[in-house]
């Protein structure tokens, strides 16, 4: 692939980790994630006015872009393609939520019914039963998972370890963790798409 010399330097470092991480390089990846993750989180945040939808939309960009890499092309820079990515799926995101929520707008919900105990003065047998039934569906997808990024899954949701204490545990760089825990979460969101599809 020829680099155009209408890009800027920074561009052009892009365009050289982009070419690794098509080869599954998990630095370039990471590297990649790392520069831009926080200026398409605030840029979503503004759009949605929502953190955890905000976060969600994050990953998802970070999802569409580097499972399209192949085709993009170093005609603009590779900043532009990812933030009109980001841009376009979370208007589709804002369009979809008028009707319907989509599985992956509850899938941070779900990880997070792993973490917490529903205690009650009252308990709601129906509640219970539901949740139970949310938690041992949502266990079924993660066990669909490779061992690696199952054990990342577990790790950051069942367990809520940081991601400095899950690079300690499974000594990897921190970086990697974030990469890797990124590629798990993406994968569960194919699982359920997968699973929900009508």
């Amino acid at each position: 692939m020829e680099v155009t010399h209408d890009l800027s330097d920074k561009a052009k470092g892009d365009l050289l980790l982009v070419e690794e991480a098509r080869k599954g390089n998990e630095k370039a990846f990471a590297s990649l994630m790392n520069r831009y993750r926080d200026s398409i989180y605030f840029l979503l945040l503004k759009m949605v006015n929502n953190v955890s939808d905000a976060e969600d939309l994050t990953i998802e960009a970070f999802g569409k872009a580097f499972r399209n890499l192949d085709s993009y092309t170093p005609k603009f820079a590779f900043s532009t393609w990812l933030f009109k990515i980001a841009t376009n799926n979370c208007v589709d995101f804002i369009r979809k939520k008028q009707f319907s929520p989509t599985s992956f707008d509850n899938l941070q919900d779900n990880l997070d019914i792993l973490t917490v105990n529903i205690q009650s003065d009252m308990p709601d047998p129906e509640e219970s039963l539901i949740n139970h039934q949310k938690i041992t569906a949502l266990k079924n997808v993660v066990s669909q998972l490779k061992p690696g990024y199952r054990k990342l899954i577990e790790l950051r949701y069942y367990k809520e370890y940081s991601y400095e204490e899950i690079s300690s545990e499974l000594n990897l760089p921190v970086g990697t963790v974030k990469a890797q825990l990124f590629r798990a979460k993406t994968l569960l969101h194919n699982i359920l798409i997968k699973t929900d599809t009508r």
